[in-house]
């Protein structure tokens, strides 16, 4: 198990909830697009600038393990450690409950960089992540 390099902490909505009382299985998905984007921040980059740019890190995969439900008002941490491998940037994210730090998602996310709309290595990206690769 790697070391996480980066956390955030967030707290569960009424909204994000379903019938049953827990987060709806797709609001992951939010919680760790933003924690995605809150670490890129925190490595200098601008989503926003680097899409200007021409350079835009999409989504190829998602591996989602569901543990624990988290429930209204639940605080939680937001945690991901990553790894490059090849034109692949490999975020491994894990969701904890605060209460308790109880596991309530393991996730692997595979980015990859379009360059002018081609899959390329982008040397920014490259630079910001550089020490944080496993």
């Amino acid at each position: 198990m790697m070391k996480y390099v980066f956390e955030t902490k967030m707290e569960v909505r009424d909204y994000e909830c379903d019938i049953e009382g827990i987060v709806n299985n797709a609001n992951y998905l939010h919680y760790m697009e933003h924690t995605r984007h809150l670490f890129l921040q925190k490595c200098g980059l601008s989503f926003a600038e680097m899409h200007r740019k021409g350079v835009d890190a999409v989504v190829a995969r998602m591996n989602l393990q569901y543990k624990t439900p988290l429930q209204c008002d639940d605080e939680f941490y937001s945690r991901l450690w990553l790894e490059k491998q090849g034109v692949r940037y490999v975020f491994h994210q894990d969701i904890y409950r605060a209460s308790d730090e109880r596991l309530c998602l393991k996730a692997t996310v595979e980015l990859v960089c379009l360059i002018q709309g081609k899959l390329g290595n982008s040397e920014d990206y490259d630079r910001a992540f550089e020490k944080y690769f496993a």
